[in-house]
């Protein structure tokens, strides 16, 4: 009989059973986002609006997108990646136009918020001579063509050889230039994701027991999430010491008493995502695991301290890690300490530019969306990371989620 198997069969102590917290079933759960509104296709209007003006500003003459989240931020329109291109075209002026598949026309039409110019190929053909086509009804014959900066390469390659006029260069600063700023739309959006993955996680640290994995773990979370309406789009339960590195080991762990419980997830509602950290201990906590849970939780007070309007992202980084080295942490990216850079930029992908990180000098601006992920990683021993996401505003950081309190009391 395996260790799983023992600890149900002799009914093991549950978290619950040791911190007295109350035990929610399933039956308490129901959905938190009745009150959550989609983005409109008015919204998506000023977007494709904003690109053609930056396009004009920085002298490009189109941009191009492919299926996936830059393309459903622009136009709404939903489709997965394959070796068929299904994508648009952005010109700095005129109408958007869209290429597909012939086949896939009628499906892709379905997720259309806007225009009608639909261009389609038969497997035979070349999608990127419709590219082509397209720039030269807008009466472009040469000048820049930007590439979303997540296009893979055989779709910028065929742009490149289908109109070998124009110079076919990185269009990230258009692409960027929207959608680091986020409307009050999106904020409303993540705010949910939020809710929802904190209710989450208090419904999944009152159900915690010593016979389950990791994998039981998460999706418990998972199935917790859907019922409160989120999607689910990462669970990562860390157990003990696998704690100790930030993405976890492949050797299965269980709780146990005075164990790590390390856990970050994230959750998606109409697009927008969230991602919270918290860290806490099956039972007791040691002296030295409080000291690492409060060092870490400094770290994400002193990051909110630093993240002010004209601050240049990679400060926020700085400051967190000069003051883990001062209290012997490090130094730099070393272990025991922060081996990883203090956030990344969030909206409908759980990473978005632009980090946290050392070097990164585009300063704060309202509307930019990040992670404040602090962690210390004990190597053979455990690590604590805490994460809130947060949005600037004119008046500095406001937190998605609240902090984690204690590590007696992760959730308040």
């Amino acid at each position: 009989m395996n260790k799983r198997d023992f600890l149900k069969l002799s009914g093991a102590v549950s978290l619950t059973a040791a911190t007295g917290a109350p035990v929610l079933t399933a039956d308490e759960l129901s959905d938190m986002t009745g009150a959550a509104v989609p983005i409109g296709v008015d919204e998506r209007l000023t977007r494709v609006a904003k690109a053609q003006t930056l396009m004009q500003e920085m002298g490009y003459e189109a941009l191009i997108l492919e299926a996936g989240s830059a393309l459903i931020y622009f136009t709404g329109v939903r489709w997965w990646r394959s070796e068929r291109f299904t994508g648009a075209v952005i010109p700095a002026e005129g109408d958007i136009a869209f290429v597909t598949p012939y086949f896939e026309e009628p499906s892709v039409r379905e997720s259309m918020t806007f225009g009608d110019d639909v261009r389609t190929w038969h497997e035979h053909e070349s999608p990127f001579d419709l590219v082509a086509g397209i720039l030269a009804d807008r009466g472009l014959k040469s000048g820049k063509i930007g590439i979303e900066e997540t296009v893979r390469h055989f779709i910028s390659d065929g742009v490149v050889e289908a109109a070998p006029d124009f110079d076919v260069v990185s269009g990230k600063g258009i692409a960027r230039g929207c959608r680091m700023y986020k409307s009050s739309a999106e904020i409303a959006l993540m705010q949910i994701a939020n809710d929802v993955t904190l209710a989450a996680y208090r419904h999944v640290h009152a159900n915690i027991d010593m016979a389950m994995e990791p994998r039981d773990i998460s999706a418990l979370m998972n199935e917790t999430t859907r019922k409160l309406g989120g999607q689910p789009q990462f669970s990562i339960a860390l157990l003990n010491e696998a704690s100790a590195y930030p993405h976890g080991t492949s050797q299965v762990q269980y709780p146990k008493e005075g164990g790590i419980i390390l856990m970050d997830c994230g959750c998606a509602v109409h697009d927008y995502e969230s991602d919270i950290s918290r860290t806490w201990v099956f039972g007791e906590p040691t002296a030295k695991q409080r000291k690492v849970w409060d060092t870490v939780k400094r770290g994400q007070e002193i990051a909110l301290e630093t993240a002010t309007v004209g601050t240049p992202a990679g400060s926020v980084d700085d400051v967190v890690r000069d003051y883990y080295e001062r209290e012997g942490y490090g130094p730099d990216y070393a272990t025991p300490g922060l081996s990883h850079r203090l956030g990344h930029g969030i909206g409908m992908d759980g990473h978005e530019p632009i980090n946290f990180v050392r070097g990164e000098t585009m300063e704060l601006a309202p509307g930019m969306c990040f992670s404040n992920e602090p962690g210390i990683y004990l190597f053979d021993e455990f690590g604590v990371r805490l994460e809130d996401c947060l949005y600037i505003t004119d008046d500095g950081p406001e937190l998605f989620s609240a902090l984690s309190t204690s590590i007696d009391k992760p959730f308040g």
